[in-house]
């Protein structure tokens, strides 16, 4: 098995230096910041998610205001009071992206938010308190008490709220299977996953670096040597 020191190296090499790749690894997250994230941004973020997987982000990013305003700036407790004609004029409503399913999923996730921020005092102050070496348990969670937050989904909603995530992307799996650990191409199974997480997790204590940082590094040490601000990760 390769050290993680010469995934990173390899990966240097491949985005110009040392200094070029420490430009493309992106803030150091604080998962303990969530505790401090307003309800609304959670959901919010949630939808932004559910809405983008399968379709274009630069469409979804343009006609976001609309969204905002349509889903009443996406606090919770107040779209869990909307009246079933509410949710229904949406699917006419020019503007957001008009996807039956995915607006009934912001229903439901509002309630999920405000049902998790009733039991915690917010959904943010949740997540900074569920232990940081156990994304797969965090993912498997969402997907099972939230609406449409599986596969992707969850991965990259909490990389985009600030908590440390690592994303299985096709080149963060070729890598991982590069340095020795045996799982899938698409390694969807519990077992995978687990093997996937205990080997980032030890890179994490190995280097102190955050998750986040390990998937990116990795994801760019392998495959399709893409420009700057395109890779997957």
């Amino acid at each position: 098995m390769p050290t993680f020191a010469e995934i990173r190296a390899r990966a240097e090499e491949r985005k110009g230096g040392a200094g070029v790749l420490a430009t493309l690894l992106g803030p150091k997250p604080d998962n303990a910041a969530l505790a401090a994230l307003p309800d609304a941004r959670v959901l919010a973020a949630m939808a932004q998610r559910i809405f983008a997987a399968g379709f274009v982000w630069s469409v979804i990013e343009s006609k976001w205001p609309g969204f905002e305003e349509a889903f009443l700036g996406f606090e919770p407790k107040r779209l869990t009071f909307q009246p079933d004609d509410f949710w229904h004029d949406l699917a006419a409503d020019k503007r957001i992206v008009r996807n039956p399913q995915n607006i009934r999923a912001v229903r439901d996730n509002a309630a999920f938010v405000a049902r998790v921020s009733d039991e915690h005092g917010s959904f943010g102050r949740f997540l900074a308190t569920w232990p940081a070496d156990d994304q797969i348990g965090l993912t498997a969670w969402l997907a099972r008490n939230g609406s449409r937050l599986g596969g992707h989904t969850g991965p990259f909603l909490l990389r985009s709220l600030g908590w440390d995530a690592f994303i299985l992307w096709s080149d963060v799996v070729a890598a991982l299977r590069d340095a020795g650990i045996d799982i899938a191409k698409n390694p969807t199974s519990k077992k995978d996953l687990a093997k996937a997480q205990a080997q980032i997790n030890a890179w994490a204590e190995e280097t102190g670096l955050p998750r986040a940082h390990i998937s990116r590094i990795l994801a760019m040490s392998i495959g399709e040597n893409r420009v700057s601000g395109e890779t997957p990760d």
